[in-house]
């Protein structure tokens, strides 16, 4: 079923009618009919994280109970929840904001604990939820078992390593997702050029954000091949979600705006695309999300690893907190 839709799509696609660009290069036409829908993968079930960071939360619950063998240790509980936390661990992040909040064995601190709360509940935790709307809105930075993992790659310095030239050169010579039907490829290689980015980013965020799936919409209502937002549709002048060209064009908008904005920083763009720029102001880097973490994760090693892109500094004046955010 596959084969005979990929077929079908590149022989409509010889025969499609041709679309321009702002520089009247002709484009491949791109509609809903022109693309094919994969089907889409089971979901995940619990949390997407490291074999080793859920272990850390169970010892942690074990320490906290005196369970599985382990002495009731709340110091111990509240370490181990701490290193999974800032790994993106919901329910670790919920598990030591309740024992901050509650005295379990641990010194009470209501601060700390409305910021691991807030984590989990913009995970979509329901309990965080509920008691974050008890706490109100966490104040000042977030604690430190929420700042990004010293495993973490460091955020950019001010100064590029490598030239424009070099930096888009060795993103050019990356390999294109497998499954990017034919279409596809074309229509970005001749329109990322356009937005000043690489194919091969483009790609990756989309097979990502939709596997390609124009019709792809997200519990958030995050819709098309990009995965835009309404709101974030308004903002870039994305009249029809629905329609492919648009999306995509929208898309690649916002990740121009986004590398501007982070100066050429890919993690930190990544992150934005996925959790909004705001996410990773506060948090200082890429967010303690699972899903953030594991998207930047999967898109940085579908590029070969590379973690810097030209940008385009008109688009956008620097975010405020890049001198924050690279402070050793």
């Amino acid at each position: 079923m596959r084969a005979a839709l990929l077929s079908w799509l590149l022989l409509s696609a010889s025969a499609a009618c041709f679309a321009q660009n702002a520089n009247g290069v002709d484009l491949p036409g791109l509609t809903l009919e022109s693309l094919p829908r994969p089907s889409t993968p089971p979901p995940e079930v619990g949390p997407v994280v490291p074999s080793q960071v859920q272990r850390w939360r169970e010892e942690g619950e074990a320490y906290e109970y005196g369970s599985k063998g382990m002495p009731r240790d709340s110091v111990q509980a509240a370490k181990l929840y701490c290193r999974a936390a800032r790994y993106g661990d919901p329910l670790a992040q919920y598990a030591l904001a309740w024992m901050l909040t509650n005295s379990r064995g641990i010194e009470r601190d209501d601060a700390q604990a409305a910021h691991l709360f807030a984590a989990a509940a913009e995970q979509g935790m329901v309990q965080a939820q509920n008691m974050i709307k008890a706490m109100g809105t966490p104040l000042g930075p977030p604690p430190p078992c929420l700042r990004p993992p010293d495993t973490d790659p460091a955020p950019l310095a001010a100064a590029p390593k490598r030239t424009p030239m070099t930096s888009m050169q060795l993103l050019n010579a990356q390999p294109l997702p497998p499954n990017a039907p034919d279409v596809l490829v074309r229509f970005v290689k001749l329109e990322a050029p356009e937005y000043k980015l690489a194919p091969a980013l483009v790609l990756a965020v989309m097979a990502t954000e939709s596997n390609f799936d124009p019709l792809a919409t997200s519990p958030k209502n995050a819709q098309g091949l990009m995965q835009l937002l309404p709101d974030t549709a308004v903002r870039f002048k994305v009249r029809k979600l629905s329609d492919p060209v648009q999306n995509i064009r929208g898309g690649m908008a916002y990740l121009r705006w986004l590398l501007a904005y982070f100066e050429g920083d890919v993690s930190l763009a990544l992150a934005a695309y996925n959790a909004g720029e705001r996410a990773v102001e506060r948090y200082r880097g890429v967010p303690p999300y699972a899903e953030t973490r594991m998207y930047v994760r999967r898109i940085i090693a579908s590029i070969g690893g590379l973690r810097e892109h030209p940008f385009d500094a008109s688009v956008t004046p620097p975010s405020p907190m890049l001198g924050t955010l690279r402070k050793p």
